[in-house]
């Protein structure tokens, strides 16, 4: 007879087994003492690492738990969408074509754009970060992408200089009128001496002057010393550097001698020297015009440009010197003089470099060079009768120590020469863009 425990035991046995799987819990008899293991997503990987072994209780078993490398974290941080990075414009000419467009919208040629983009400080080397070798090559570019221009009169691009006969005829008779109305003037002059008296003298004299300031008004208003923005101040500090020429000489040697006393003498080779030369300046600056012209049109590269007109500037003035000192010197022999007149020939290249940098649209430097003369010559003067004062005796040693080395003409002459010099310097650098050459 069968017992009731194991009665009990059979008759039980399904239903449990079958409420134990309903239930969720394991078959294995072992499951019922293994602790559960925690989740690896709540513990931090940190604790992981860091936890100690222990030993496992007797009969449990333990789910190992694989161990996370610190660079997880990092690693997910890494994942992280980053912020897209910052990129120039895929075509960097149209971005310059659009900070330009006035200019590339009013050429009428490359050259013009190039010499515009040289203006604003564009260099060969800047050109290189809009992929363009030099600002030549660039300034095509551009010209050639620049949009149709609207409807309207057509402007014609200014035609190169070039051998147009009529025209240098025309400015050559030009710049020879006012010498010969100074040659003129001193000639009556010279053969009415003694005959007429001193009211006539003086009427002929101003005719003179006025006839050879019209004549050099017409000069200057054509040909290769035309001044396109105008000369500013320029006539009236060259007006006051002539009349020191022909007068200061003798007002300066009056005032060192203790005076002045009465009229002092007036010189007018000086200016009859420098109204002859005006032919050879217009000639020589008609020939720098024509060969940087060139050289422009024949460059690749602003440093090429640049290097080869600053021979050609120094060519220039030597000519015009060359053409200037036998004038100067046949004038004073004319009306006996006894030596080359320095002071004149320093002011007739400072004249000549002023002048050729107007013409080139850049008067301003001339202008200061002028006014810098100017101001030297009438301290001169002014310097010996401050000095007669007590107490400023030595302002005016400077002036007697120049005098005594080379006579009243060293005044003018370091005056005149010193700005000159500067202003040749200053020409050197400016006559040597591409932008001083494209008004011409």
């Amino acid at each position: 007879m069968p017992r009731p425990e194991d009665a009990a035991v059979q008759a039980g046995t399904p239903a449990d087994t079958e409420a134990d799987t309903h239930a969720g819990t394991p078959a294995d008899p072992d499951a019922a003492v293994r602790p559960a293991a925690p989740e690896p997503a709540d513990v931090p990987p940190a604790e992981l690492v860091a936890a100690p072994a222990s030993a496992p209780a007797p009969g449990t078993r333990v789910t190992a738990v694989p161990d996370r490398a610190p660079e997880i974290s990092s690693r997910a941080e890494r994942r992280r969408p980053a912020a897209p990075a910052r990129r120039g414009p895929a075509d960097p000419v149209k971005s310059l074509m659009h900070d330009h467009r006035d200019l590339c919208e009013r050429a009428v040629s490359p050259l013009e754009i190039a010499a515009g983009l040289e203006a604003h400080g564009l260099t060969d080397r800047t050109a290189a970060r809009y992929r363009h070798r030099d600002v030549f090559a660039l300034a095509e570019e551009l010209y050639a992408r620049t949009p149709a221009r609207p409807a309207g009169p057509a402007v014609a691009a200014p035609p190169p200089p070039g051998p147009d006969t009529e025209a240098r005829a025309g400015w050559t008779l030009l710049a020879l009128l006012p010498g010969a109305a100074c040659l003129a003037t001193a000639g009556l002059l010279r053969v009415t001496e003694g005959v007429v008296g001193g009211g006539v003298r003086a009427a002929v004299t101003v005719t003179g002057a006025l006839l050879a300031c019209l004549a050099l008004r017409l000069c200057l208003g054509r040909g290769p010393l035309r001044a396109p923005e105008g000369a500013g101040l320029a006539g009236m500090y060259a007006c006051w550097l002539l009349s020191f020429a022909v007068y200061g000489e003798g007002l300066l040697a009056q005032v060192v001698s203790g005076g002045p006393d009465g009229a002092w003498a007036a010189a007018p080779a000086p200016l009859l020297g420098l109204t002859a030369s005006l032919a050879p300046a217009v000639w020589c600056a008609h020939l720098f015009t024509v060969r940087a012209h060139r050289k422009l049109t024949g460059s690749r590269a602003l440093e090429e440009f640049g290097a080869g007109v600053r021979p050609l500037l120094l060519a220039a003035v030597a000519l015009f010197v060359c053409a200037l000192l036998p004038l100067l010197f046949l004038a004073d022999l004319g009306f006996g003089g006894d030596g080359l007149p320095v002071a004149a020939a320093a002011l007739g290249v400072l004249f000549f470099l002023a002048r050729l940098l107007a013409a080139h649209g850049l008067p301003e430097p001339g202008t200061v060079a002028l006014a810098a003369a100017c101001a030297m010559e009438a301290a001169a003067p002014a310097l010996v009768l401050a000095g007669r004062l007590p107490g400023l005796e030595p302002l005016a040693r400077p002036v007697h120590a120049l005098v005594a080395a080379g006579g009243t003409g060293a005044v003018p002459a370091l005056a005149c020469g010193a700005a000159a010099l500067g202003l040749l310097v200053h020409a050197s650098a400016a006559l040597s863009r591409a932008s001083a050459h494209t008004r011409v």
